[in-house]
């Protein structure tokens, strides 16, 4: 009898990607399996494989699900033109360039058949060649496409022309106006605009599009931010109007938990009120110790019914936006901060995980339902967390014995559970703004972490597991959580930056959050600390929204889902509806194929990018208007990125981030070494590291990009002995032929 056959050995990443570079062009899944002979099990592996790659920049994303070489581009691309030089010269960029690093260089040789001229922002199918210094690029046809717009400052400069001051940190140059195109924009408004064709003056021509709020308004900063990343915040009329004919829902076959001291808990400038929790000790004898709990969450699916208009709006957003003076909501406030909202004292329909624990926090069961309940109190974080450490107040004396002491007692449990699975456990400051009612920065400072915010964060991990063991349980297609282990080249990099550090990281064959656990212990409470911290959070690879489960790393668990902020999360109310589909538990619910909820998942894993980054640029903006009256101020800071282009630092007593020019530095030429994440200076020796505290003075702060310039102080040298960074680039004669000598 023949033995059976053995499966081929799986390719290293190394090896296909060797495989795909010798490719003549992009290349599939099915191609690479069948060059590496490759059995079903191992097709499965290698579909993971190269999302890891395609994530980690290694892989570039085609058309088809195929895939080439990230730092390579195909014979024949879409390119932008991004500019042109003094001497004429046009250079593009790649249309779809998904690497961290700059793309290479694109020359466009001149067309003299395509009319009119190529200018900045067209958009050409063109064929490449591989030069010494990038690529050269022979124009086939100019593809037609909207104009390239711009947001910016519009500011008159004489007999109505203007200049237009970009709000993108990437746009370093100012853009003219003519007269006939300023749509009669006055000084210090935001405007849209396009980019036209040709330059005057040296200068980029552009054309008013819409004239926005002035920069006078205090929301300016937030305006900027949603413009600039299409955040949708105009509410369509049809949509307002549903949400208004809302109203109570039905007791109906809902399980009546009004009598349930379900209380919410959140921040003090919380408006929507979308999760409740209580817990009371387990009376079971088999369960000594252990608690019932249960965590409701807002019936959103009751008035967002598939397919309407409520839900494609929502569907649109993905997500609610939080700026520090406002929030453009994922459902509109008529429902998000009304009938959604599990307000005291109010019937609010609901859908409730009840679920039981062991002392050691260990879940035992759990069960869903659709239910009516009515908050028995509006808890803020620090109230709570107050009436836990003895200083209750008229509204959590009453409810000590029954609710803040039995929430304590399961958190405690939980937080064991939580300990026993070694989460990844990075110390992450997040930065609030203070605004007060004029709109103006009061104060920047470091949120406080309490045990309450983590009592409320371990409820809500819980009831998100129930949520996705039961679709697991019921065989529904569930809308994951995932987080996916940091890839093994970011795992050697890693090692190799702790080394330098003598600090040895365990590298086995599957990396566990206990072994980056166990590298944060030991420089806690050192100076290494912040560095360490940095440098693991890049290791990491980003959460995002799957059909298909691979587990979630940070958290240690194998499944996981969310459930918890269907007010504000368009993916927890896909959860939402797959359980109500999947438990016969009314109307409202919904059970998406498996080509759509991959396709969903990934428009709401972008949505939640673009959140994010609208979210950070407002504060960078907002903090850059709070310290412009500091410039020629002393801060103390820590090196946060290094780059060949210089040092991003964040002031450590208010969390603001900016640049320290490599020109600004002390003279000396100076090499960038990416392991390691450093600066060091050839002839003095002088390093500059990740995570490094120094003394920086501000330099500049420009509130409508965000942006700010530090320069590095010399230790022991008195800030007013330090040079302005300058056009020789802060650099002596001979500093800088040092540094030309060095390059060659």
């Amino acid at each position: 009898m023949p033995l059976p056959r053995q499966p081929a050995p799986f390719p290293s990443r190394e090896q296909i990607l060797e495989f795909i570079q010798n490719s003549p062009g992009e290349v599939g899944k099915r191609e690479i399996a069948r060059a590496f002979q490759l059995d079903a099990e191992q097709k499965r592996l290698l579909k993971k494989v190269l999302r890891e790659m395609a994530v980690d920049g290694m892989l570039r994303k085609g058309h088809g699900r195929r895939f080439g070489d990230a730092h390579k581009l195909p014979e024949v691309l879409l390119v932008q033109i991004a500019r042109v030089d003094d001497d004429g010269r046009l250079f593009a960029a790649p249309m779809n360039w998904e690497v961290d690093e700059a793309p290479p260089k694109i020359v466009v040789t001149s067309d003299r058949h395509m009319k009119p001229a190529l200018g900045v922002g067209d958009r050409v199918l063109a064929r490449l060649a591989a030069t010494g210094s990038g690529y050269k690029a022979k124009p086939i046809r100019r593809i037609a496409v909207q104009p390239v717009e711009i947001l910016g400052v519009f500011e008159e400069i004489s007999r109505g022309e203007g200049r237009i001051r970009p709000t993108s940190r990437r746009e370093r140059h100012e853009f003219t106006v003519q007269a006939q195109d300023t749509a009669g924009a006055k000084s210090g408004e935001l405007v849209r605009a396009e980019v036209l064709p040709g330059k005057h003056l040296g200068l980029r021509r552009a054309r008013v599009l819409e004239r926005l709020d002035g920069m006078d308004d205090p929301q300016a900063y937030s305006l900027i931010a949603i413009h600039q990343n299409d955040i949708p915040d105009v509410l369509p009329p049809e949509v307002g109007a549903a949400a208004e004919r809302a109203g109570p829902a039905p007791l109906d076959n809902r399980t009546d938990l009004r009598q349930l001291p379900l209380v919410t808990i959140d921040g003090a400038d919380a408006r929507d009120f979308d999760d409740a929790v209580w817990a009371e000790a387990d009376t079971d004898a088999d369960n000594p110790g252990g608690w019932r709990c249960a965590v409701a969450i807002a019936d959103v699916s009751w008035y967002t019914r598939p397919g309407s208009a409520l839900d494609l709006e929502a569907r649109k957003r993905g997500n609610s936006v939080y700026f520090p003076d406002r929030v453009v909501p994922m459902l509109p406030e008529a429902l998000s901060n009304g009938w959604c909202s599990l307000k005291p004292n109010e019937d609010r329909p609901c859908l409730v995980t009840r679920f039981r624990i062991d002392a050691s926090g260990n879940l035992l069961d759990h069960r869903f339902e659709r239910a009516m309940m009515r908050s028995a109190a509006r808890l803020t974080y620090e109230q709570i967390q107050r009436a836990r450490d003895g200083e209750p107040d008229d509204v959590t004396a009453p409810l000590m014995a029954n609710v803040v002491t039995p929430l304590y007692g399961a958190y405690a449990a939980l937080e064991k559970a939580r300990q026993a699975r070694n989460t990844l456990e990075l110390e992450l400051a997040e930065r609030q703004v203070v605004i007060d009612e004029t709109g103006k920065v009061t104060a920047i400072r470091e949120r406080e972490r309490l045990d309450s915010h983590k009592l409320i964060e371990e409820f809500m991990i819980t009831a998100n597991v129930a949520a996705a063991e039961t679709l697991e349980r019921r065989r529904a297609p569930c809308m994951y959580r995932i987080h996916d282990q940091p890839s093994a080249e970011k795992i050697e990099a890693l090692s190799q930056f702790l080394d330098s550090l003598d600090l040895r990281f365990a590298k086995g064959q599957v990396v566990k959050p206990i072994q980056f656990n166990q590298i944060l212990a030991r420089v806690a409470d050192t100076p290494l600390q912040h560095m360490v911290n940095e440098v693991v959070l890049r290791s990491q690879a980003q959460a995002e929204y799957s059909p298909d489960n691979i587990g979630h790393f940070g958290l240690a668990l194998r499944r996981y889902c969310h459930f918890t902020s269907p007010i504000r999360r368009y993916a927890d109310l896909v959860v939402h509806r797959a359980l109500i589909h999947a438990l016969s538990l009314g109307p409202g619910g919904e059970m998406l194929d498996g080509d759509m909820m991959v396709e969903l998942g990934s428009q709401l894993s972008q949505a939640e990018r673009r959140a994010a980054t609208a979210e950070r640029e407002a504060v960078d903006r907002y903090t850059a208007e709070y310290l412009v009256a500091q410039v020629g101020a002393v801060f103390r800071a820590r090196v946060n990125g290094v780059t060949r282009a210089g040092l991003f630092v964040t002031l450590e007593d208010t969390g603001a981030d900016g640049l320290v020019p490599i020109r600004s530095l002390p003279d000396d030429y100076y090499v960038h070494d990416e392991g390691l994440h450093s600066l060091k200076g050839r002839e003095t020796g002088r390093v500059y590291r990740l995570g490094q505290g120094l003394d920086v003075m501000l330099m500049e702060a420009v509130p409508i990009t965000g942006g700010m310039i530090f320069q590095v102080l010399d230790p022991g040298t008195p800030p007013k002995a330090q040079r302005k960074p300058g056009r020789g680039g802060g650099k002596s004669r001979a500093g800088r032929r040092r540094a030309r000598e060095g390059r060659r």
